[in-house]
């Protein structure tokens, strides 16, 4: 059990998240590169959503209804599937606490593609960026922006942000600049297999 107990520990104190005001300075420094609006889309979806990178790499632009204000995802671009335990297809409410704009950025971000690309994040090397595309934007703009951040053993420096970051910033989001979540609620978005997975990565972003 103590070892139990110790690997745990261990694993919440490697875990770095951003608060809003330095993803909103990420967003900013897109736009000092020359694909601010495709940047800005892919922090701001992460963000929002917390997929995984290599989700965010396969999602379409058919998979979104912004109409709707909303993202589906089918159980074939989620992680693990196949498997006995596939997940289930998901259905995003995109900015629920009305806060992100994201609605707004991938409409712009859509209104000034020209291309035929079913891939919502399209790449001129291939049909689509991959998730370590994905990635070395997160990181590229973490850079730009002088991002330090937070994690248990202190501050970290901006190569130590990610596009994972921003997943478990959601959860930080949820539980302590939000109204009203739960870990359910952080279990739902992240889509977990388990609320115990939840609750050992996150429960303590709940404050004592």
């Amino acid at each position: 059990m103590a070892q139990s107990c110790q690997t745990r520990q261990d694993t919440n104190s490697n875990i770095h998240w951003l608060k809003p005001g330095q993803v909103e300075a990420m967003r900013d420094a897109a736009y000092e590169g020359r694909h601010g609006a495709r940047d800005d889309a892919i922090v701001t979806l992460l963000y929002d959503t917390g997929l995984r990178r290599g989700e965010l790499s396969q999602v379409d632009r058919a998979m979104l209804d912004l109409d709707e204000c909303e993202l589906r995802i089918p159980a074939a671009i989620q992680k693990d599937y196949p498997n006995e335990n596939s997940p289930s297809v998901a259905t995003f409410e995109l900015d629920q606490s009305g806060e992100l704009r994201t609605v707004r950025t991938l409409r712009a971000y859509l209104s000034n593609r020209d291309d035929t690309s079913a891939a919502l994040f399209p790449s001129r090397k291939s049909d689509r960026m991959s998730g370590k595309g994905i990635n070395d934007v997160v990181k590229r703009l973490a850079e730009r922006g002088n991002i330090e951040p937070y994690g248990y053993s202190g501050r970290g420096s901006a190569g130590d942000v990610s596009a994972h970051t921003l997943r478990h910033s959601v959860a930080w989001r949820m539980l302590r600049s939000e109204d009203e979540n739960s870990l359910y609620d952080v279990r739902n978005r992240l889509r977990h297999a388990t609320i115990l997975t939840t609750e050992r990565k996150y429960d303590h972003f709940e404050t004592i």
